[in-house]
Parts: structure tokens; C-alpha cells; sequence
């Protein structure tokens, strides 16, 4: 058996598992991801240990004592169009989904959108990709900006042709619990600052069906992390370099779960 049939085997065991679990509402979507050429092979990456952690509560501050589990890890400036600032983050998962922190050094707090959902890339904004399943080309998406607005997306990209899907029934146990905070300034749109910090959770549940269990020791995720600032046109940070966008997959970095 070809490695093509191998994937088409196991998007189509993977099309009847979610049709079973998740009812037909993603059948029109899976059956796009079958009759489309298979996502490419990803290029070598750098890894990441992510060690695990009880659960704890978020607080924009990134002060838990769980966050000493964890070491800091610098994203490259990939575009500047401004000062040279600087951007690190830490990344835990627990039984129940994974804890991110991002602090970013910055000049000038450029947020006016307040509602989630709006289109936060525009303004300053920190992201996280999750490509949990390589079989097939979706991956989540999560943006969260300096005034604490959200975007939650599931992302399918076929052949570089990506639109982002809202979560339904986003609430209770799926929600992403989120805060921010501002350091050497008010929390205002326009305010001089010298920085802020992102800190959330993302559970896996709300990651079906692209996740169906918690990741366990040795389990390899797909992902990376982003940072954009519009001090002075547009800078842009990630973990990973990509070649031309943030949805460039293929250039996603290993989260290794320890």
C-alpha cells in the first residue's frame, strides 16, 4: 500500500469516527479534506518539551508557582517596522488542556477593537496554531489581544486556501480561559507602555474532533506561536519562521508532551 492510500485510509476511518462521535455536521468538511490532494510533508522543525502541570487558574499575570515548571523560550522577530522589542513565552498542558504565556515587550498599545470574534490580527494581538493530527490539513487557531478580546478558529487549509470555523456551543468547560495585563502603563488603547502579557488555557475539548483524547507522554503536536505589534506599521515575532504567512503549516514547530 502506497503512503497516498495509507492517507486516505486513515482520513476515511478518521471521517466515520467523527460522523459517529460528532454527528453530521462536519461531513461536508471532512469530505472536502478526501477529495483534495493530501497535505504535504512537513519539513524538519525545532522541538519543544512541554511538561505537564496540575491544573491552575489564569490571572494575565503569569504569577502561579505551576508556571516554574516551565522554561522561557524567545520568538524571532520576523518583520520589524519599529524597535527592535522583545517577545517570550511559556507553554504547560494538563489533564485537561494547555497553558500558554506570552509576555511582550512594547512602546505603544495599538488595540481598539472590544468584542471577540473580530478580526484582532489587525491590531496588536499574540496567536497560538495547534496542528494536532498531520493526517489531515486543520489546525486551531487562537488569538488573544491586549484588551483580553478573543478569536477562536478551526482553520482548514487546503492547498494554502484557509477560512477559519467558530467553535459552536462555545461555553462552560470549552471556553478558553484568558486575561491579560499591562506593565508601565494604563490598559487603554494608545497608552504608552514598556509591555504586556497574554495568559491562557485552551481545553481539548474544545478542540474536537481534531483532538479525542488528552495528549499522554511522548505524544508530538504540530504548532506554533505568533506576536504582532503595530508600533510603527507592522512587526511581526514567531516561534517557527514560515515563508510567507502564519498559516504556513508545514514550517510549524514539535510541541513534545513530557
Amino acid at each position: 500500500m502506497t503512503s497516498t492510500q495509507v492517507l486516505y485510509r486513515n482520513l476515511s476511518l478518521k471521517l466515520k469516527k467523527t460522523i459517529t462521535c460528532h454527528g453530521v455536521g462536519l461531513l461536508a468538511l471532512l469530505c472536502g479534506l478526501l477529495i483534495t490532494s493530501p497535505p504535504a510533508l512537513a519539513t524538519p522543525d525545532s522541538l519543544l518539551t512541554v511538561r505537564k502541570t496540575p491544573d491552575f487558574e489564569v490571572n494575565g499575570k503569569g504569577t502561579h508557582t505551576n508556571w516554574s515548571r516551565a522554561e522561557w523560550f524567545t520568538l524571532t522577530q520576523q518583520r520589524a517596522a519599529g524597535p527592535q522589542l522583545t517577545t517570550r513565552a511559556k507553554v504547560l498542558y494538563s489533564a485537561t488542556g494547555m497553558y500558554f504565556l506570552m509576555e511582550c515587550e512594547d512602546r505603544k498599545l495599538t488595540a481598539t477593537l472590544t468584542e471577540d470574534f473580530a478580526d484582532l490580527y489587525n491590531e496588536d494581538v499574540v496567536e497560538v496554531f495547534l496542528w494536532t493530527d498531520q493526517s489531515v490539513p486543520v489546525y486551531l487557531e487562537y488569538e488573544l489581544s491586549p484588551l483580553d478580546y478573543e478569536l477562536l478558529i478551526m482553520v482548514p487549509n487546503i492547498e494554502g486556501k484557509f477560512y477559519g470555523w467558530r467553535p459552536w456551543h462555545y461555553e462552560g468547560a470549552q471556553k478558553v480561559r484568558h486575561a491579560t495585563s499591562v506593565q508601565g502603563g494604563e490598559k487603554k488603547s494608545g497608552s504608552a507602555i514598556t509591555g504586556w502579557t497574554a495568559e491562557f488555557f485552551i481545553p481539548y475539548s474544545v478542540m474536537k474532533p481534531i483532538v479525542l483524547a488528552p495528549p499522554t507522554p511522548g505524544t508530538r503536536w504540530r504548532g506554533n506561536l505568533y506576536r504582532i505589534d503595530y508600533d510603527a506599521g507592522m512587526s511581526a515575532w514567531s516561534w517557527q519562521k514560515t515563508r510567507t504567512n502564519f498559516h504556513d503549516y508545514q514550517r510549524f514547530g514539535t510541541f513534545v508532551f513530557e
